[in-house]
């Protein structure tokens, strides 16, 4: 045993430099003394925060996170003497960066004395991207205040859909109230969530109610509770305002509220305080109000659906999510994304679909939206067994009804030509091909070069006719009208 101690391959466990090895993990660390005051921040958990690492040394953990003693994981390991681990948490550094991790955070010993905390930081984003394909979609997190999505989560890189998100992320930070216009199935949950998580409100409550969902005599008490005795039945209960008291309130299809109610949702959001039904006292309520509408409210105000004055207080920052339609850059991108989901779900290997298929996706309105889409591919994947990718016969029947160009909607009357006969030589896709060629051709020769009128004629939108006018090499140019005419 004597001569094992002095052996050359003896470890020293006092000579290892530790911190070295702290500072090269992918886990952001943190060491923190009891009073919070940070000895050790590796570049990980500086990647994280987008904080340096001298910055950030010799300050308190709530100097440089928009945390308390109370709110703190650091803080509160140290407060109780005991390990948090595997913790969902949200977070904000005081530059206003947000982050999104698993944070586990242990006790420091010094013989059997406490003298400080170590913590583990994972960064939930970059997890998610270093895990499979198949991983991520399923393996979403609650994140502990009644939310699971951020806009990290929201799919799309067009100049547009990026603007739309820009001006949600600024009107998070403000306690004015706002409401997301879109058609059903565009994702305004999912944008409600992130404004949530992206404002000062992140950890407290984020409260949702569907007001087409609630009977409208069941509403009112739903909102601004009840008191024993009001009416038969009756108990003591907060509403969902007292819920979400600090934090957010998403009213989800607000044109199917009640219009006398909303008199009352007004008075509320105004004097920020609630009635009980049957009580006489009023209860202070701190919220963020979050709503959505399906259709342009002021076509709503028109036919007597919403109040002027609700919109007014309601709309004070608007947020109008695009169709898919009009965002038919994302279409591939939002194809990927749900097959990952539903080959985890399924158990299939599903690595795209096919051309033929793509192309008919790019041609349909979807009045349904990003739902319909993620419904028609989960359909086609239960169809789709051993396959490794998706066509047009795992599709069918749920292909039927994406008919790019409706005969009722056009009035081009393309007269069969001489040349047109010999299409029964050619493959059944270049017949097509070129009879869709031929079309967008006459269409934008009737409508003289204008966009808009030719894609209304041919039953298609905008972007798809641009997309069009760019795979048949067609110069729109060509079809305006001459100055000389």
């Amino acid at each position: 045993m004597g001569a094992s101690n002095t052996a050359s391959g003896m470890l020293d466990m006092n000579r290892i430099n530790f911190f070295s090895v702290l500072d090269h993990l992918d886990d952001g660390v943190i060491i923190a003394d009891m009073d919070g005051v940070i000895h050790f921040y590796n570049l990980a958990q500086s990647r994280i925060d987008g904080i340096l690492p001298e910055k950030a040394m010799g300050l308190k953990v709530t100097d440089i996170y928009e945390l308390n003693n109370r709110t703190s994981m650091i803080m509160q390991c140290a407060f109780r003497k005991s390990a948090i681990k595997n913790r969902i948490f949200f977070y904000r550094t005081i530059s206003g960066k947000v982050a999104n991790t698993i944070t586990s955070v242990y006790p420091l010993y010094d013989k059997n004395l406490i003298t400080g905390v170590i913590c583990f930081v994972k960064d939930y984003a970059l997890l998610r991207r270093s895990m499979p394909v198949t991983g991520p979609p399923e393996c979403r997190f609650e994140l502990g205040n009644g939310t699971r999505f951020t806009f990290d989560d929201l799919i799309g890189t067009s100049a547009d859909f990026i603007r739309v998100k820009e001006t949600a992320q600024k009107a998070s930070a403000s306690p004015s109230p706002i409401m997301i216009q879109g058609e059903t199935g565009t994702g305004k949950e999912l944008f409600a969530q992130s404004i949530h998580n992206f404002s000062p409100r992140h950890q407290e409550k984020y409260v949702a109610v569907n007001c087409a969902a609630i009977p409208h005599y069941l509403m009112e008490g739903m909102l601004f509770g009840t008191t024993k005795g009001a009416f038969t039945g009756a108990l003591d209960k907060p509403g969902l305002f007292e819920t979400a008291h600090k934090g957010t309130l998403f009213l989800d299809e607000l044109l199917a509220m009640p219009v006398e109610l909303q008199a009352k949702l007004l008075r509320a959001i105004q004097e920020k305080k609630v009635r009980r039904l049957g009580s006489v006292k009023e209860i202070a309520v701190d919220v963020k109000i979050i709503s959505s509408v399906s259709q342009d409210p002021r076509v709503a105000i028109r036919e007597n659906r919403l109040r002027t004055d609700l919109y007014y207080r309601l709309g004070v920052v608007m947020v109008k999510l695009p169709p898919l339609r009009d965002r038919l850059d994302s279409l591939e991108e939002l194809v990927s994304h749900f097959i990952a989901k539903y080959n985890l779900r399924l158990g299939t290997h599903i690595r795209k679909i096919s051309s033929e298929v793509l192309e008919l996706f790019r041609a349909y309105q979807w009045p349904g939206n990003i739902r319909e889409l993620e419904h028609l591919i989960e359909g086609a994947m239960n169809m789709a067994g051993q396959e490794k990718i998706l066509g047009i016969d795992q599709f069918t029947p749920g292909l039927d009804a994406l008919d790019p160009v409706d005969a009722k909607q056009t009035d081009i009357d393309i007269a069969p030509s001489p040349a047109v006969a010999q299409d029964s030589f050619q493959p059944l896709a270049d017949i097509q091909e070129n009879r869709e060629k031929k079309a967008v051709k006459a269409a934008l020769l009737t409508c003289r070069g204008n966009v808009t009128r030719a894609a209304g004629t041919l039953g298609i939108s905008r972007q798809l006719l641009h997309y069009k006018i760019k795979k048949y090499r067609l110069c729109r140019a060509d079809y305006l009208p001459r100055p000389d005419r």
